[in-house]
């Protein structure tokens, strides 16, 4: 009985997507249309979609787990997570919308002149994409084995068939109405379990002892002091280079709607993120016996049915199990729209068409990948790739923001460094497991591979006899001008 609600609650959140996007596929006319919904989405539906788009398999399923696994230190990665889009509002959203630019390509292209960092930042954008996606595949994987038993490689083909379908079908326009309802569902299917079991908790469970929800040696005095900053870093800077959230503020219609919007994703997300962690806090205290590596991701999916024996904690399931797959398909969804603007600019026409080839191919490739390899930590698969946009793509966006003397070489040379030194980092830590004192600088590299890309690309520019572009001073000042569209 139990997995066939399940399955039904999957099916469920399938054909709400498709109904969904098919509404939106009858007003998706226009090339615009499809790469940023025409410019015309307004603050609240926007950071709901963005939102839907941001909380990924690594919130929905392995922040729970991670706060089960490690107690307060779990809590690092949501504040970093919702703490990034800070730095988006204060340095990145309004420019970003004034640019007038498609993709982030586009952006790069415009403000630099320059072709090659344009393939580059394309190949960037790309490889971020791909990273992500596979996460999402490997959850609904997880999600479908955990609760019906079902081989993992159904559910990465099913959400893979699914996102690019319906990118393709209506693009931007139509997988912002899929993402925006997406987001309430999965707080919905979080936040209602949570509650009741809260309520159960404190109805008659055993006395909660603190020490066993927030162990000493788990909080910010039992942390590595470099460890935790160098996570942060990555978060914090991690969000500025992610390609699916850069490209949702070239939909709003001016700059300080932008602006707008990034206020309202950080309550929304911070919203989600408590919902979370309290779902992993509670976890602790009911189901302790899960706190096992590859076993706690599937928290926030096993205990409803731990605390409501019967219908009542299989229908929460059902529910955990729609916002799950909901979790996979918003982000999914989001990161194959933008990485299908970017092959369909650079690689195609830039037409309807070439976008609608561009999302087969995006969701094709991380499929592939998801197939081929085995599930890893959620959280920590994701944070992987936060801390290689960090390191690859945010210091030379920030830079071609903010500093007029950037050049094509500087923001190359910038973008290559970064990608490679946190390339290597990952790549030696995986073989050898750190080498001794540089064991935790391999395994959070964020705070070294930051500033070497940054100044890489600051030095090259100042070396660079070319100089920078003779309309980067117009730009900058399009880019900073309160009020322009």
């Amino acid at each position: 009985m139990n997995a066939l609600l399940d399955l039904v609650a999957v099916a469920a959140v399938v054909g709400a997507t498709v109904l969904i996007g098919a509404y939106g596929l009858r007003v998706s006319r226009t090339t615009s249309d499809f790469f940023v919904a025409s410019r015309t989405v307004r603050p609240v539906w926007n950071a709901s979609a963005i939102s839907g788009e941001y909380l990924s398999a690594g919130t929905f399923l392995g922040l729970s787990g991670l706060v089960l696994l490690s107690g307060a230190e779990g809590f690092w990665f949501p504040i970093g997570y919702a703490a990034g889009y800070l730095l988006v509002l204060l340095f990145v959203a309004a420019p970003l919308r004034r640019s007038g630019a498609y993709t982030i390509p586009d952006f790069i292209e415009a403000r630099l002149e320059s072709r090659f960092a344009r393939r580059v930042t394309s190949a960037g954008c790309l490889l971020i994409g791909w990273l992500y996606i596979v996460p999402q595949l490997h959850g609904a994987g997880i999600t479908l084995q955990v609760v019906a038993d079902i081989p993992p490689w159904v559910g990465a083909v099913l959400v893979a068939v699914l996102v690019a379908a319906a990118a393709a079908a209506g693009g931007m326009r139509a997988i912002t109405y899929v993402q925006a309802f997406q987001y309430w569902l999965k707080l919905t299917a979080l936040l209602v379990p949570a509650v009741l079991i809260v309520f159960a908790v404190n109805g008659g469970a055993p006395d909660i002892d603190p020490r066993v929800v927030f162990p000493a040696e788990a909080g910010p005095s039992g942390l590595d002091a470099y460890a935790a900053g160098s996570l942060l870093l990555a978060l914090l800077f991690g969000t500025m280079g992610l390609p699916h959230v850069l490209v949702r503020f070239y939909t709003s219609p001016t700059g300080g709607s932008a602006r707008r919007t990034t206020v309202l994703v950080i309550v929304m997300v911070s919203v989600f993120y408590a919902v979370s962690s309290v779902i992993g806090l509670l976890a602790r205290v009911v189901a302790p016996d899960l706190a096992r590596p590859g076993v706690a991701d599937t928290v926030a999916l096993v205990l409803p049915a731990r605390v409501f024996p019967g219908i009542i904690g299989e229908l929460l399931t059902a529910l955990v199990v729609a916002g799950a797959f909901a979790a996979f398909l918003a982000t999914s969804a989001g990161l194959t729209v933008s990485l299908a603007g970017v092959i369909s600019q650079d690689v195609f026409s830039g037409s309807v068409r070439s976008f609608r080839l561009s999302a087969a191919v995006v969701a094709l490739v991380p499929l592939v990948i998801a197939l081929l390899t085995v599930p890893a930590g959620l959280v920590a698969s994701v944070g992987a790739v936060f801390v290689f946009a960090a390191s690859a793509l945010s210091p030379v966006l920030l830079l071609s923001i903010w500093w007029p003397r950037l050049t094509a070489r500087g923001a190359v040379a910038g973008m290559v460094t970064g990608a490679a030194a946190c390339g290597a980092a990952f790549l030696v830590h995986a073989a050898v497991g750190g080498v001794g004192l540089a064991a935790p600088l391999l395994a959070q590299p964020a705070a070294w591979t930051i500033p070497l890309a940054t100044a890489v690309t600051v030095v090259v520019s100042l070396t660079d006899r070319a100089g920078a572009p003779v309309s980067a001073g117009a730009y900058l000042a399009r880019l900073h001008t309160p009020g322009r569209a």
